[in-house]
């Protein structure tokens, strides 16, 4: 029953009498389940007060902050258990009124000085910048309550300005720049206010290895054989120099006094320097009355917590101030540097502004560093600190263009959002910063409140909202209302408990060994015999763990979501199946857990409709032959088939024509629609539109065509949301033209030419192409022939010998031999 009906078991199986009982709960364990039921029933709409089953006045207060207790004695009825703790409304309309227990959140202002206009006057102490000044909260668990503050930055307020200058070798032009600083910025400064001083202190970086050189060559003078600057003094932590004051020449004087140092590292020790000139308020001479702004300047980036361990410092810092009788930081060599949580702590403690003027490769370093502690603004520092009286300028009047609230000491049971109203006057919910405010503007905050639990009895907190950089505060301190005053009139063994218990708004808690509404019943055998005629069989629970069993006879709880009934409470009519969140789906009564559904319907709960009146379509089919009817609905079977009768589907092959059937009918009055005269009734959700030229790029619709003589009509259609059909048609069917004879003969004779052009040009190719074959395969041979001359069969000598034997006689004599 619990699972199919939703319902929680606390609403069902215990009520405002478990207490009498003999029952505990603690108060944390009770919120725990009353924040659990508050969100599940605040998102089903039902009453959340009944809901969270309350046993006593105290842990209805907890519930919600709507809920009310009812003290009084004869409340209720005796058949079933009326819970009193329930909504005022519901209480007083069971006849609870003038007995009502519901205490509200309030709001006490104790101090509400105005806000002044003025900052510089004989008496500073007066200046008010903050409105309230102090307030008293009674807060009740979940009930939120507001209260407004308003804020002023007043005129000429007093300034105190320290100049904490890095004086580390990089920074020697920087020193040179500066050395008339003091009567320059205090000429710009009293543009702004007229009570202004300021103040001079100075750091370089811990004096131990390897932060600083340590070497004994090196104690006296670090920058042996450093060609550039061979002379510096050595490295030091901080040095506190000038204490604030308005003597503006001897800020000039000090500075001419300095001279550089040189550390080892990077990375200075400027974070060292920052907390001491900040917590050592005496020394620097830090009025409450002003303004206090911390110049810091450097070009490097600085060493955060847990780099002294390079050095063997483990001594994590301890935000106090340790500057000696010389005004040096004198636990450099021992506490490791401070965190940047610490920092923002002290900082804002002090109501100090940290601005960082550094130059611009580390801008966007130091720019995160303000996002990390409140009230710190950066600017860009040029590498020789020519521009440092524009920058503090610039910083000062950054501050006072802002206002942001913090909050100090905020309690863990106590949740605070804040809405600015800044000077456009619009709302800005979850904003606790206004910007771009003049000096003298006011700006207000409404700040709500919430308990979110009740803290151990007579409890109190205090907490602080300050303005970041203000030295105004609004203190508020808060207490509880988590009792009853009904809680102060208990009566010891009162008679309307028997005489068994004590009474406490209207509720009786029995003494031990008694039991009962009235503690009227014994514990032990015959408590038991009470206890067992009131279960269903043995072992379930005591009337079905759906009411209370007051002696022999079961009293049920009565229920905001109906009737429990029964002779042991097991039965009622809100825990049947639901559908879509309505009992039975509205077709049928719940009995003891189950639906009976009415004629027509059948199903667990009773969502299913046995009627098919609906399943027939305009073409009298049961879902357009498209489908089945299942619990008079409609489940389509074609794929792409839609609608109440799946009478929808672009991409059914009979979807043209059934459109064409209604395109005919509404625009010609044809066809078998219009010859049986149905055109009305099947064609009701056809919207036609004819047009000139039609469109089928569009990827919704689907184009349609059929003849129409020796034409052919185009048409397309889609389905719109509203369950209507779209159909753009043409006005005219699109005909074709008879052929032109002249176009096709100069067609035919063009094609014959072109064909007999391809052909030549073929035979051209492939005529080359051999001819290049040819004459490649000769030189080829050519190349490779090789000749003899001696064996050259053609070759033959210029010169031929022939030789001849003779004989003859000349003068007588005779010769023998040859003639050539």
């Amino acid at each position: 029953d619990l699972l199919r009906s939703g319902v929680p078991a606390g609403a069902q199986s215990r009520g405002p009498f478990h207490v009498a009982l003999g029952s505990s709960r603690m108060a944390p364990l009770r919120f725990l389940h009353a924040l659990v039921a508050q969100l599940q029933w605040e998102l089903q709409g039902l009453n959340i007060c009944t809901s969270g089953s309350a046993t006593s006045c105290g842990e209805c207060l907890l519930i919600h902050p709507k809920c009310a207790w009812c003290s009084k004695e004869e409340f209720g009825s005796t058949k079933f258990i009326t819970s009193r703790c329930d909504f005022v409304e519901n209480l007083i309309m069971n006849g609870c009124a003038g007995e009502l227990e519901t205490p509200k959140s309030s709001i006490n202002i104790v101090e509400n000085l105005p806000l002044s206009s003025k900052g510089s006057s004989l008496t500073l102490s007066d200046v008010t910048q903050i409105m309230p000044q102090k307030i008293s909260l009674n807060l009740r668990p979940g009930d939120k309550t507001s209260f407004r503050v308003q804020v002023r930055q007043v005129e000429d307020y007093p300034v105190d300005l320290y100049y904490l200058m890095d004086l580390s070798l990089s920074m020697k032009d920087d020193l040179d720049n500066i050395r008339n600083l003091g009567t320059k910025l205090a000429e710009e400064m009293r543009k702004l206010t007229s009570n202004f001083r300021l103040g001079f202190g100075s750091f370089v970086d811990k004096n131990i290895s390897p932060f600083s050189y340590t070497a004994p060559r090196y104690q006296n003078n670090p920058c042996i054989g450093y060609k550039l600057f061979p002379h510096c003094v050595p490295s030091f932590g901080f040095r506190h120099l000038l204490s604030l004051t308005d003597k503006v020449d001897r800020f000039n004087e000090e500075v001419q006094k300095q001279k550089v140092s040189r550390n080892r590292d990077a990375p200075e020790g400027g974070f060292d320097a920052i907390l001491q000139a900040a917590v050592c308020k005496e020394k620097i001479g830090w009025r409450k009355e002003a303004s206090h702004l911390l110049v810091f300047t450097t070009d490097d980036v600085p060493h955060i917590a847990l780099d002294g361990k390079l050095g063997g410092l483990v001594q994590p810092h301890d935000g106090q101030c340790h500057l000696n009788e010389a005004n040096e930081y004198s636990a450099s060599n021992q506490l490791d540097y401070p965190s940047l949580a610490l920092l923002g702590e002290k900082l804002a403690e002090n109501n100090i502004h940290l601005i960082f003027a550094v130059t611009k490769a580390h801008y966007i370093l130091y720019k995160n560093f303000t996002a990390l502690i409140p009230g710190t603004t950066v600017e860009i520092l040029h590498q020789d600190s020519n521009n440092i009286i524009q920058l503090i300028v610039k910083a000062y009047n950054s501050i006072r263009s802002k206002v942001e609230l913090t909050v100090w000491d905020n309690p863990e049971d106590v949740s605070l959002t804040f809405t600015a109203t800044c000077q456009d006057g619009l709302l800005y919910p979850g904003l606790r910063k206004c910007e771009d405010l003049q000096i003298g503007d006011t700006v207000s905050f409404e700040v709500s409140v919430e308990a979110r639990s009740c803290p151990a009895e007579n409890t109190s907190h205090s907490f602080t909202i300050k303005p970041a950089g203000f030295r105004d505060t609004l203190e508020v301190e808060v207490a509880y209302s988590c009792t009853c005053g009904c809680m102060k009139q208990m009566e010891w063994n009162s008679s309307k408990c028997s005489g068994n218990g004590t009474y406490t708004c209207g509720l009786c808690e029995c003494d031990s060994g008694y039991l009962g509404s009235k503690c009227e019943c014994e514990e032990g055998e015959s408590g038991n015999m009470y206890q067992n005629m009131c279960r269903e069989a043995e072992g379930k629970p005591v009337c079905s763990g759906r009411g209370e069993c007051s002696c022999n006879q079961c009293i049920c709880y009565k229920s905001e979501f109906g009737r429990i009934y029964g002779l042991f409470c097991e039965c009622n009519d809100f825990s049947c199946a639901r559908y879509k969140g309505v009992l039975c789906s509205g077709h049928g009564e719940c009995h003891c857990g189950e639906c009976k559904c009415h004629a027509g319907y059948i199903g667990d709960n009773c969502n299913c409709s046995t009627e098919t009146n609906r399943c027939i379509s305009n073409d009298s089919q049961m879902c357009s032959g498209r489908g089945n009817c299942v619990c008079g609905k409609c489940q389509c079977t074609e794929p792409g088939a839609f609608g109440e009768t799946c009478e929808k589907c672009p991409t059914c092959p009979g979807a043209c024509s059934t459109k064409r059937d209604c395109i005919e009918c509404m625009l010609h009055n044809s066809g078998g629609l219009a010859d049986n005269q149905t055109c009305p009734k099947h064609c009701k959700d056809e919207i036609i539109t004819r047009v000139d030229v039609l469109k089928t790029d569009d990827q919704h619709s689907v184009l349609c065509v059929y003849p129409v003589n020796d034409c052919v009509m185009k048409f397309t259609y889609s389905e719109l949301p509203s369950g209507k059909s779209n159909l753009t048609v043409l006005k005219k069917p699109e005909c074709g033209s008879a052929p032109n004879a002249l176009t096709i003969l100069l067609a035919v004779v063009g094609i014959i030419l072109l064909i007999g052009i391809v052909l030549l040009v073929v035979w051209k190719l492939l005529v080359t192409i051999h001819d290049r074959r040819e004459f490649a395969r000769f030189q080829s041979e050519r190349s490779r022939a090789r000749y003899e001359m001696a064996s050259n069969p053609l070759y033959r000598k210029p010169i031929s010998t022939h030789s001849l034997d003779f004989t003859f006689n000349k003068l007588s004599k005779s010769y023998n031999g040859t003639i050539d």
